[in-house]
């Protein structure tokens, strides 16, 4: 049996999200005060009287709203009103009961699940009693009252959704986990390759570049595994980057990133590697990521014998720091090789967290050296006394030598390519740290 589930349900503007990343201890759902910001779901692990759980932010609730957005944001709140073990309805004391409560109180009541009701905003505890008598008209027990900006309340809250956990049980290791980013420009196929792994409309998708604009978590178990998905927010170029809310989103699928043991960098087959490509590569590059560069819309792409060898070229080419990344040609629309992404990204996270031991790390160093010398820089030669492995994610390693200035970055790469041709390292950067003798390790 899997954490419980607790979701965080609510008309716009009543403070989900400040409530949200108070209990997951960080920034992840976006605070702003347009109602209807945040339009998906949102997932984190969060932890309570010694019991860990899965908590739920989603985008408002407009029960009676025909706009093609604020429907959809209905209906992913529905989806996780469907899979929450706990609910808590979060309203506004300052505003009292609305008429969007009361529809929202009715969904609730439909949906048979524990539900805890919330009046947030009641800033100072002691004078709120009398504003709060009016909720108990929604059917729906007791309302607590709770200040979530000022976090007052909120172990009260806590107490009352633990009273509602499934009794616990055994489960497997989350460490099996292995947590995806889907990561790319916006309008290349994230959120429907998502959805195609998935089999179902997990994340919202419309034609509108942009739509998915934080980060949400898919937990998925196949028989290839067990994974998180993390759909992101497209990153816009930055003259595009107008509204607040979209400096957010990049600020985002960077978080995504750094969360991810394996990134799934998407291109658009007919677009080719672009800028941004390029610079959303660059980032996952940095963060010492495993990389797979998935080309999307293969089935709409006019091809003929060599385009796929050709195609590669063109993306090393423009990618030439992710030579090392694994490239595959899939169809999020049709399915087309979808499957064959699952052994793709274990083998990947399987070498970015790649140990190997101190005795095998210096035989190849040896070896390396033998075949070519080390350089020389006025009479004088690096000499290369001995390497470690430092740590993994990305694998990363330590040499000593005697003169650090000796030891050029084109040494550096062939040292690198050596590790690579001995260990594989297939689809993770592999860093350096060069240190003069009687330096620390780390």
């Amino acid at each position: 049996m899997s954490k419980p589930v607790v979701a965080i349900i609510g008309k716009p503007n009543v403070g989900k999200s400040t409530f949200f990343n108070y209990l997951v201890g960080t920034r992840i759902s976006i605070v702003e005060d347009t109602p209807g910001v945040t339009r998906d779901r949102v997932y984190a692990e969060s932890n309570w009287r010694g019991r860990d759980f899965t908590l739920i932010d989603t985008g408002g609730i407009e029960p009676e709203s025909d706009d093609i957005i604020l429907s959809q944001m209905r209906e992913q709140a529905n989806m996780a009103m469907q899979i929450a073990d706990v609910i808590i309805f979060l309203t506004d004391i300052k505003q009292g009961v609305t008429a969007a409560d009361q529809e929202i109180a009715l969904m609730l009541k439909k949906a048979k699940k524990p539900v805890v009701l919330v009046c947030n905003k009641a800033d100072n505890l002691g004078k709120t009693q009398d504003d709060i008598y009016e909720f108990y008209n929604l059917g729906l027990g007791d309302p607590m009252p709770l200040s979530a900006a000022n976090a007052l309340g909120i172990g009260d809250v806590l107490d009352a959704i633990f009273e509602h956990f499934p009794p616990k049980d055994e489960r497997d290791d989350d460490k099996e986990l292995i947590k995806v980013a889907v990561i790319g420009k916006p309008n290349v196929g994230k959120s429907s390759l998502v959805n195609k792994v998935l089999g179902e409309n997990r994340a919202i998708v419309s034609d509108i570049a942009g739509t998915t604009r934080d980060a949400i978590d898919s937990y998925f178990e196949n028989s290839n595994g067990k994974y998180v998905f993390i759909d992101t927010a497209g990153v816009r170029k930055k003259n595009k980057v107008k509204e607040s809310i979209e400096k957010f989103s990049v600020m985002r699928t960077l978080l995504a990133i750094e969360r991810a043991d394996v990134c799934l960098l998407l291109i658009d087959a007919n677009e080719g590697v672009t800028d941004q490509d390029a610079k959303i590569a660059g980032e996952a590059h940095e963060a010492g990521k495993g990389v797979i560069i998935v080309v999307n819309k293969w089935d709409d792409y006019d091809k003929e014998t060599g385009t796929v060898e050709k195609y590669k070229k063109e993306v090393y080419n423009k990618l030439s720091y992710l030579s090392y990344a694994p490239i595959i040609f899939i169809s999020a629309k049709t399915g087309q090789r979808v499957q064959k992404l699952f052994p793709m990204i274990n083998d990947v996270a399987k070498q970015n967290s790649l140990r190997v031991s101190t005795s095998v790390v210096n035989q190849v160093i040896n070896e390396a050296i033998a075949i070519t010398q080390p350089p020389t820089d006025k009479g004088k030669r690096l000499k290369i006394f001995y390497g470690t492995q430092a740590s993994t994610k990305p694998p990363t390693f330590v040499i000593f030598v005697n003169n650090k200035e000796l030891f050029h970055f084109s040494y550096q790469r062939y040292i690198i390519n050596q590790f690579r041709k001995e260990f594989g390292l297939i689809g993770t950067p592999v860093r350096l740290i060069v240190r003069e003798k009687g330096e620390k390790e780390v």
